[in-house]
Order: structure tokens, then C-alpha cells, then sequence
């Protein structure tokens, strides 16, 4: 079985660093001619998907958007992931959970159970309970061939309170959260392979700030903040440095106001971008 991490490595050497979030929010839906509804959301992801496939390595759907319209947006989820994943393209489900012992494990059930009807290959986690209730989410990502995506460095000025606080023992939260994960990440990543439980980093999270230092083994790094946002292309290689071969820069916004028409053109000229200036 193929871990993700390798996976991840495959897809990013083969169509470069460009993730496409899939966030139907009501303003584009609008801008799209489609209803605010589960209906709307539904075919829009299906559009994107669509436009993505063979041209980037992974789309990333906004849990929420799908949410909010209840059962009914689930099930609208449900098949744009199904889609997405039968298009060859690695799945991110963006939902940032976190909890403690079994329920816990029921979120990880729910996203990375082969056959599940919410299954990505893929989801993003919550790690602020403590990296220890995360157990079941790893567990089940290391035995399916999934991937954890662990938050650990977001660029709202939020965070920063939390995420930037230094322990007794002079690490940041944030430096503490990727140790650890990096520890179990090591017991498991042999021969050079990437490892399974990535990170979450925002695009301009200047590392020295938030207390992060470079971290071996190499695993999938997830970078919300390219695009609107206000991070672009040429800014990958600047921020992550040696760590940016395994970064998957994730743009929304910027490429789907493009519109269902010209999506895929503008999703071909963004990738081309990440592909070009990433490693110059």
C-alpha cells in the first residue's frame, strides 16, 4: 500500500504545487448562476472538479460550505468527493476536527475509512485539545494509506496568542505541535519516503516569528493563504525555503471567481505558476 505522503509526492512531481479549494460560498454561487442551496453547491463542486482534474495534484472542499445546507449538502459533498477522488485527485477535506477519545475516532471513521461515504484521502484536524486526542485520526490514517493534515501554524492574527505562546521549555505551541507529530512521523518514514501526517502552515507565516524551525522526516505540507489571501507564486520558495518540494499551496478564491466558463484556463495558467517559479 502506498502511503499518502508518497502519494502526495507522485501528484506535486507530476502536476506541481497547486491545490484548488472547492468553497461554494452563497456570493459565488451567485457569480455562477447556481442556487444557494445543496443543489448549487453541488453542481459547482462538480464544475470544479471537473476543471482540476490532470491539472493539479489536489483539490481541498470547505466542509462548511457543504454544511450549512444540512443533509442535503452532505450528500452534495459526498459525490464531489467521490468525483474528485474517481478523477485521479487527491482529496483534502477541510474540516478541522478535533475531540478526544471516541469521538475522535468517529471523525476519523467518518473521513478516512476506505468506503465511507464521506471518504477523502485526506482531512485537516484540530490539535489545540492536545496532540494526544488526535490518536485515533493517526491510527486510522497509518492503516488506511491516509493522510492528517494537523494544524499547526494558521496566518490569522488570531492565532498568534495561542499558536506563538512559548512553553516552559522555550518552544513555540506551534514548534511543540510539529515535534511531536514529526516523532511519530519518524518511527513509521523510512528510506527516504514522505511521511503521512502532514501540517498545516499558512502561506505567510514568517517561520522565525511563530517559533517553527526546518523538521525532518519530509511530509505533505497544506498552505491555506495563496491567492487573495495575499501570497503568490514567486512567494513559495521564500517562505518554506527547503521544506517548499512538499508544499501544496491551496488558492481559492483567486481562481474560482473565474467563473464556470473560464475555470479551467485559469486553473492551467495558475498551475503552470507553481510549477515554474516553485523551484527556481
Amino acid at each position: 500500500m502506498t502511503g499518502f505522503g508518497e502519494r502526495v509526492r507522485g501528484s506535486i512531481d507530476e502536476f506541481g504545487h497547486l491545490c484548488v479549494g472547492v468553497d461554494p460560498h452563497p456570493a459565488l454561487l451567485e457569480e455562477w448562476g447556481l442556487d444557494a442551496a445543496a443543489r448549487g453547491a453541488r453542481e459547482f463542486g462538480l464544475r470544479v472538479v471537473e476543471a482540476a482534474a490532470g491539472r493539479v495534484a489536489a483539490v481541498k472542499p470547505q466542509v462548511s460550505f457543504f454544511e450549512r445546507y444540512g443533509s442535503a449538502g452532505l450528500a452534495a459533498l459526498e459525490e464531489v468527493l467521490r468525483a474528485a477522488r474517481a478523477a485521479g485527485l487527491i482529496t483534502i477535506a477541510d474540516a478541522k476536527r478535533g475531540d478526544i477519545g471516541s469521538t475522535m475516532d468517529a471523525y476519523a471513521d467518518a473521513w478516512l475509512t476506505p468506503g465511507a461515504p464521506l471518504e477523502s484521502d485526506a482531512v485537516t484536524v484540530n490539535p489545540f485539545l492536545g496532540v494526544g486526542t488526535l490518536e485515533g485520526a493517526f491510527a486510522r490514517a497509518e492503516s488506511t494509506g491516509k493522510g492528517v493534515f494537523v494544524l499547526a501554524a494558521t496566518s490569522n492574527p488570531e492565532s498568534f496568542a495561542a499558536q506563538r505562546a512559548v512553553r516552559e521549555d522555550g518552544r513555540t505551541v506551534s514548534a511543540a505541535i510539529i515535534d511531536e507529530v514529526s516523532a511519530r512521523n519518524a518511527r513509521r518514514a523510512a528510506d527516504g519516503r514522505w511521511a503521512d501526517l502532514g501540517f498545516v502552515i499558512g502561506a505567510t507565516v514568517d517561520w522565525a516569528d511563530a517559533g517553527i524551525e526546518p523538521f525532518a522526516p519530509v511530509t505533505p505540507i497544506l498552505a491555506p493563504g495563496f491567492g487573495f489571501q495575499g501570497a503568490g507564486p514567486s512567494d513559495l520558495r521564500r517562505r518554506f525555503a527547503e521544506a517548499t518540494p512538499s508544499v501544496l499551496a491551496s488558492e481559492s478564491r483567486s481562481i474560482l471567481s473565474a467563473g464556470p466558463h473560464a475555470i479551467a484556463e485559469r486553473i492551467g495558467e495558475r498551475a503552470a505558476l507553481y510549477r515554474s517559479d516553485s523551484h527556481a
